[in-house]
């Protein structure tokens, strides 16, 4: 037998194990979709199809009855709702289909783009492992970031599609600036830039730094740049176009959402901190490169990052993956392109530790298939438990287009299947009245709130039903039923 026989299976074998654990991390997150369990903004999601499957041309406010633009129409989200409209399928089977092919776009999209950065069989799979595992000890979920317990709780979202895309947007992008492609890529280009923007904008800002790396990194000629001209014009025509809200009036955004987002820039060596290995390979590319394009990203989006830190616009702590891929991506390298093979070796070995320390936090994501009484019990522990959602209310006569009177968690729920809620769940740019509207919700379940007061409120938004602990019975409403967690559907009564 030749010496190298016995290297030779062990270089096949590099190559298979991480394959394999790719596969394998696809199809827990296939049983995922099945499953599809609710969380975070899910709600939102459901109830944007909803408005589009019942009116296409003017869908209203996703959440209050109230005729606003939403950024939340997008045109992705278009897709589906002509898809359910068309089909008759529920809005759940529809994110279902919209998990599936988002799925497919984040993973053929990784390949694409890794594929331009190195040609080893390995590296894709790697790629892959590293941008769902190599994150920090502590979970961390949110939408637009790829760790696996986050892209199970988010994978039907619009910023898993949007994230597929722009994967698939570098991979074309790095071809176009290196190879000189013809003039008629360049709009393309444009235009899928100004969907990914549209889809979802946070997403769009990563896609849109990544992007300028890339061009950057190439260091292209003046003919190259004419045609990136090219590439800008129709994209921004189509953002400016897009009918159903004002993309760049989203510049102009609230407060509400730096509050929300204020939480992005706390515990970060807790929920990052296996980073800091990705970090280690981008200062090996920089000793090689100086114009390497991960590098560059790298440093693009830590100044995006930290200058939302010292402006308190904490929103554009969304553009930390702009951070995270970059580094995620060049730990996955290193173990395929660094010098010798000792080296190689044992780079793997320590990537793969820090892997496996992702894994056991994001151990927890099993439960999302099997259940949390099929889990050992310190796997159990990592489990966070779905939320139940309000299906029970539709059952005990609640009807589409109704306005309900809940809280702010229910209010996150109960659009997806149809109602209204009187203020909305989630914070919105274009309700002008929404500061308002939560007020009159603070003020209806107050217990010193007059039960005149309350009558009021309910004339004034039309309101039909009210979700409620005991507590909130009173004159003027009916109990219908009871629900989960101790809550009672009341139905408004003259």
């Amino acid at each position: 037998m030749s010496r190298t026989a016995p290297a030779h299976r062990t270089a096949r074998a590099g190559r298979s194990l991480p394959q394999a654990a790719a596969a394998l991390v696809l199809v827990l997150l296939l049983l995922v979709v099945v499953r599809l369990p609710w969380a975070g903004d899910l709600g939102m999601h459901a109830a944007t199809v909803q408005r589009l499957r019942h009116s296409l041309p003017h869908p209203g406010n996703p959440l209050v009855d109230a005729d606003t633009p939403s950024p939340y129409y997008s045109p992705w989200m278009l897709v589906l709702g002509c898809v359910a409209k068309l089909t008759g399928l529920s809005v759940f089977v529809v994110l279902r289909m919209a998990a599936l092919v988002g799925l497919g776009l984040l993973t053929t999209g990784v390949w694409r783009y890794v594929r331009t950065l190195s040609t080893h069989r390995a590296a894709p799979a790697l790629a892959l492992l590293s941008l769902v595992f190599l994150w920090g000890p502590l979970l961390f979920n949110w939408s637009g970031f790829l760790g696996l317990n986050s892209l199970a709780l988010t994978v039907s979202y619009p910023s898993v599609f949007a994230l597929g895309l722009t994967f698939h947007f570098w991979a074309w992008l790095t071809g176009a600036v290196r190879g000189a492609a013809a003039w008629g890529t360049w709009p393309g280009l444009g235009v899928l830039g100004a969907l990914i923007l549209l889809s979802h904008q946070f997403t769009g800002v990563v896609a849109s730094l990544g992007a300028l790396a890339m061009v950057v990194a190439a260091r292209p000629g003046r003919a190259v740049l004419l045609r990136l001209g090219a590439a800008l014009a129709p994209g921004v025509a189509v953002l400016w176009l897009w009918p159903y809200y004002d993309f760049f009036a989203l510049f102009s955004a609230g407060a509400d959402l730096e509050a929300i987002h204020r939480s992005l820039y706390e515990h970060l060596a807790e929920r990052f901190g296996l980073v800091l290995l990705g970090v280690t390979a981008l200062v090996l590319r920089l000793r090689r490169d100086r114009w390497d394009p991960l590098v560059l990203f790298f440093l693009l989006g830590v100044l995006v990052f930290a200058a939302g830190w010292l402006t308190g616009h904490y929103s554009w702590g969304r553009a930390l993956p702009a951070a995270l891929i970059p580094a995620q991506l060049a730990a996955a390298l290193e173990t395929v392109s660094a010098g010798r093979r000792a080296v190689r070796a044992g780079w793997a070995c320590v990537l793969g530790a820090a892997l496996a320390v992702g894994a056991w936090t994001q151990a927890g994501t099993l439960g999302y298939v099997t259940g949390r009484d099929a889990l050992p019990g310190v796997v159990a522990a990592k489990y966070r438990t779905p939320w139940v959602g309000y299906q029970w209310i539709m059952k005990a006569g609640v009807k589409y287009g109704d306005v309900v009177m809940a809280r702010t968690f229910p209010a996150r729920q109960i659009p997806a299947y149809g109602p209204y809620t009187v203020a909305p769940g989630y914070p919105d740019v274009f309700l002008r009245d929404a500061v308002r509207r939560e007020a009159a919700v603070t003020r209806y379940f107050d217990a010193g709130t007059s039960s005149e007061e309350r009558r009021g409120i309910v004339r004034e938004y039309g309101v039909r039903w009210v979700v409620g602990g005991r507590s909130a019975a009173g004159p003027g409403l009916r109990k219908v039923t009871d629900g989960p967690g101790g809550q009672v559907l009341y139905r408004v009564v003259p």
